[in-house]
């Protein structure tokens, strides 16, 4: 007599299951290499989503710049995105925006952008070839209003988005620019090296901070909203007025530790995010960059759950819903990584250690695809995978420092990768990505990361 199907099925759940590894090679999805046209196909899926993240494992490996390029790309040409912004600061990145936008350079000369610490993250060839695709893009859309723009989230350049709100209100209001001078001149010492000015807050309780002034100008300007239309020239004033308020902040409070630094910086990048979504209008979509710390929903990893810290792909689904927004991390077991072993120390290129055996990235490696992605929502991954790929692992984050020597304790967090991510794109090795040599700033026109001739 055939046996009945409660049988069948009881004696298929029984059977021995093949390892970990060989079940998420059966559900990965071979990617080809980045710069194949159809890279960034596999992303699709995603495209309905107002906000699409793509993370990295590192700020150092080329790989992963390159595959953001080819699907930001998809993104623009395919699904109608008009908005890349990324783990860079406001006025560094709004002098690629005006070079890839053909918009006029403001009439002071301007800082060459990306020349801080860490600036191999952004002044690098594969960034580059990037914005040169975007340039050209761009110059094919024949409305102005339409063409895909380049926008920083981050809060660090303090001393440009300084310059940068004076040298407006030089051009709009002469009075108004004096006063700013004014409040900004108790910042004006520590512009340079702001966190001198978070040390000396910090460790001399006497110490008079520049809160109450930065604050008040940051009011002030916002409330001309009221009094005209908001215009671009005064969506970039009013942001980079935010920044100063958001990074005199920051700056204070980052020598106590904690989660309140970082929660301060993430929050800022949300709100900036949001930000530029209002402002470019309700079918506008957005594409980011950042590192896979800060696009991972933060729930779902120890920095959340043991260190209460939240991060900018927790509030993005938080504020626009799960449904609106895509978080796809990025992951490498091998190869090269460009890195320093302290801050403000130099760029290295540095063999990464091969991933440790109860991390996904081990997973992934045993999986023995060289490139891959695989879709981790519910629903798309096979119930009885994800249920198992659901147990808490080791994640590897590389930030600018890389440190393999005590890469256990420094580089390694506990997450749960299908909640963390939406999708996980991986490449088995990669490379170190190739920096630019540094330039001097130059009188205003294209910037210097793009020279002639090249």
């Amino acid at each position: 007599m055939l046996d009945s199907t409660a049988e069948l099925a009881a004696r298929a759940s029984n059977r021995p299951q093949p390892p970990l590894h060989a079940r998420v090679a059966e559900a990965a999805e071979p990617l080809p290499d980045p710069d194949a046209p159809d890279f960034g196909a596999l992303i699709d899926r995603y495209a309905d989503r107002r906000i699409v993240m793509l993370g990295e494992a590192s700020h150092g490996s080329a790989e992963f710049y390159r595959a953001r390029a080819a699907i930001t790309r998809r993104l623009v040409e395919a699904h109608g995105f008009e908005i890349v912004a990324v783990e860079a600061d406001w006025p560094d990145a709004a002098a690629i925006d005006r070079h890839v936008r053909r918009v006029e350079p403001p009439p002071r000369p301007q800082p060459a952008p990306f020349q801080r610490f860490p600036s191999w993250v952004w002044r690098n060839a594969e960034f580059r070839q990037f914005t040169s695709w975007l340039r050209a893009h761009n110059d094919a859309v024949a409305a102005p209003v339409r063409r895909v723009g380049f926008y920083g989230l981050d809060i660090y350049n303090m001393h440009d988005s300084i310059g940068a709100v004076l040298d407006y209100l030089d051009r709009v209001d002469p009075d108004a620019a004096q006063v700013a001078r004014e409040r900004y001149g108790c910042l004006t010492p520590w512009q340079q090296n702001p966190a001198l000015y978070g040390r000396a807050a910090a460790r001399h309780p006497s110490f008079e901070n520049c809160e109450a002034e930065v604050v008040a100008q940051c009011r002030e300007l916002l409330a001309r909203r009221l009094a005209c239309t908001e215009d671009e020239q005064f969506f970039d004033a009013s942001q980079n007025a935010r920044l100063i308020a958001a990074a005199e902040r920051y700056y204070r409070v980052m020598y106590y530790g904690g989660a309140q630094s970082w929660n301060l910086r993430d929050s800022h990048m949300a709100e900036t995010l949001a930000r530029l979504l209002e402002f470019k209008g309700p079918g506008a979509k957005a594409v980011v960059w950042a590192h896979n710390s800060h696009i991972g929903d933060a729930r779902h990893t120890d920095m959340g759950a043991a260190r209460g810290e939240h991060n900018l792909g927790q509030l993005a689904r938080q504020r626009f819903g799960e449904q609106q927004v895509a978080l796809i991390g990025f992951g490498t077991h091998g190869g090269e990584v460009a890195a320093a072993r302290d801050w403000d120390g130099e760029m290295e290129v540095m063999p990464l250690r091969p991933a440790l055996t109860d991390s996904y990235e081990r997973i992934c490696h045993a999986a023995a695809i060289p490139r891959f992605l695989l879709d981790l929502r519910a629903g798309a991954l096979d119930p009885a995978l994800r249920r198992e790929l659901l147990a808490p692992r080791l994640e590897r984050y590389i930030g600018v420092i890389y440190r393999p020597e005590t890469e256990r304790w420094s580089h390694y967090g506990t997450s749960v990768l299908p909640r963390q991510f939406d999708g996980f794109v991986w490449f088995d090795q990669t490379h170190a990505l190739t920096p630019l040599a540094p330039q001097p700033a130059r009188q205003g026109g294209m910037p210097d990361l793009f020279p002639s001739g090249v």
